[in-house]
């Protein structure tokens, strides 16, 4: 049998990535060939995955990418804040990112078949799960063109790009800053979908009719509750973050751009995280404790 030699061991973490003792052991369980070692932790690491899979992801990065006209809004999840900053996540995230900017690829399960050095993007997930040990999934990915581009990322859970066409560097970057505070849902009102407004439309309808009023009372009421609502969801109607009293319309007016597109990501937008009630799950820890 071949020895595990230090050398060996090195150069398998730097593979791999993974602990000095996980890689003795892994060299041992294999002889020292450490092709095979990478294929059984690689092996080990798709169970351990696929039981961590069951775990909210709720947590985790916003990443911007931009090259040629180009830009990706990427959301990569992990289940705490702590493994968000964590610099391994950090170049993962990062660097799928950059991977799927230069294939243009916003579909997930291709991403994931998409080289990450030598081995695929999901094979560098599972790895990075195994390293971590908490669930992480690459959930969606938005790409955004033109010639004119501005990103902005607060902190790391937002994540804007603005397509914009004239203006400059300044109000573009404005722009991006006020998309991620006010959060608009489209750029112009005409661009607000149809079921959107018959939702908003209905809401309003029964809220006005519990008021008592006349029909033609009623009837401006919703008018009015729709026109406001409008006016809160667009982009250009909204009331600049960095000065109130101008509206977004007025901002690019002045600087001779116009929004042709935008993109705001949120991490964790959708998932349904679970509430944990920690002194219910300290009392239930020490109860298993002592029933041993």
């Amino acid at each position: 049998m071949a020895e595990v030699t230090a050398s060996l061991v090195k150069e398998l973490r730097e593979r791999t990535g993974l602990g000095m003792m996980e890689c003795k052991k892994a060299l041992v369980e294999a002889g020292a060939d450490i092709e095979l070692a990478i294929d059984n932790l690689r092996k080990s690491g798709q169970a351990k995955a696929a039981k961590k899979a069951g775990n909210i992801a709720a947590d985790g990065a916003i990443i911007l990418a931009s090259a040629g006209g180009t830009a990706i809004a990427l959301e990569v999840n992990c289940q705490t804040d702590f493994v968000a900053r964590d610099s391994n996540f950090s170049a993962f995230a990062n660097k799928v990112a950059g991977i799927a900017l230069a294939a243009r690829e916003t579909d997930v399960a291709k991403i994931g078949a998409l080289a990450y050095d030598d081995i695929t993007v999901e094979e560098a997930r599972v790895l990075l799960v195994q390293k971590i040990g908490e669930n992480i999934q690459v959930r969606r990915a938005m790409l955004v063109e033109g010639a004119n581009l501005a990103t902005y990322v607060h902190g790391l859970k937002i994540g804007v790009v603005v397509a914009l066409e004239g203006g400059n560097e300044e109000v573009g970057k404005q722009i991006a800053m006020h998309v991620a505070a006010a959060n608009p849902l489209v750029v112009t009102s005409e661009e607000i979908a149809a079921d959107v407004l018959a939702k908003e439309k209905e809401i309003a309808e029964a809220k006005a009719a519990e008021s008592g009023k006349p029909a033609n009372i009623i009837e401006k009421m919703v008018e009015g509750t729709l026109k406001k609502f409008k006016s809160e969801v667009s982009l250009v109607e909204q009331a600049f973050v960095v000065n109130p009293d101008q509206k977004v319309a007025d901002v690019l007016k002045a600087a001779g751009a116009s929004v042709t597109r935008f993109v705001r990501l949120e991490v964790g937008e959708g998932i349904e995280k679970k509430e944990v009630d920690f002194a219910a799950e300290v009392a239930a820890t020490q109860a298993a404790a002592a029933a041993q």
